[in-house]
């Protein structure tokens, strides 16, 4: 069992939760709770680190939780450590931990290979600052069915524990990729023959009114600022969503789960 707050590993963990460059280094990224424990692919599981008190209740004779049972069952496999429970509130970036925790080995995509998918659907993001706003993006992605989300190279670090927590496991099931160049990546789009619409307020037409179930990418900007002028221009189409009142502007995440969701509809027919 760990027990010094000195333990460099302990040091390296909380680094790896705090800083983008730590987990850029080492191409790893951290994951917490038994949800996304579970979720996470055993061959890209490094390590796994549990608190004393999580492991004292996995050696319990008449085990009933079901998820723990589950767990039991993994950590048999993936081998683990264990950690006071003081200590693991040290590397937890939860206000209330669960008591698990696992490195795990980043996702590497290419775009080329995306632009391949047959009647691709994806959701572009320019500068999304907002953990939970990417994280929230990626696991309505899931559920709509998208085939990737791309994201400009200022948009906020995907595996930030805040936005890992938010994509609730989609982080493992939904290709991504990090583009240096917006404007050079939807000119690839249109040369895949992907149609890209961008949320705008001078869209012509709502967003009901176009027609999705070809190659489509919807094209969100950042929180305060919407779409860069020239990444806006780019698009192929602008479209609006209708809003009453004095509301100017959607939360991101709603945003993109609006159109996500009317793209899936008319695929589905």
């Amino acid at each position: 069992m760990i027990t010094a707050a000195g333990n460099s590993r302990i040091k390296r963990l909380v680094q790896l939760n705090q800083k983008a460059k730590a987990r850029r280094m080492e191409d790893v990224f951290v994951v917490e709770g038994a949800k996304m424990f579970l979720e996470a692919p055993a061959a890209l599981i490094q390590e796994v680190y549990i608190s004393e008190s999580v492991f004292n209740r996995i050696q319990e004779k008449n085990l009933q939780d079901v998820r723990l049972q589950e767990c039991k069952k993994k950590l048999d496999e993936t081998g683990f450590e264990v950690v006071t429970d003081e200590l693991f509130k040290k590397i937890s970036d939860t206000q209330t931990p669960q008591g698990i925790l696992c490195v795990v080995s980043q996702y590497h995509y290419e775009l080329d290979a995306l632009l391949e998918k047959e009647n691709a659907f994806f959701m572009v993001l320019e500068d999304i600052q907002d953990p939970g706003n990417l994280g929230t993006i990626m696991r309505t992605g899931e559920g709509a069915g998208i085939d990737g989300v791309i994201m400009s190279k200022n948009t906020v670090d995907l595996y930030n524990p805040k936005t890992i927590r938010s994509t609730m496991g989609s982080i493992y099931r939904v290709p991504f990729v990090y583009v240096e160049d917006m404007q050079d990546t939807l000119q690839k789009l249109k040369k895949a023959g992907v149609h890209t619409y961008a949320a705008h307020l001078d869209g012509k037409h709502s967003y009901t009114q176009e027609n999705y179930c070809e190659k489509t990418a919807f094209l969100i900007g950042n929180e305060g600022n919407g779409l860069k002028e020239e990444t806006a221009k780019a698009a192929d189409t602008y479209i609006r969503i209708p809003m009453d009142g004095q509301v100017e502007s959607l939360n991101a995440a709603i945003a993109a789960a609006l159109l996500m969701y009317e793209g899936r509809r008319q695929r589905k027919g």
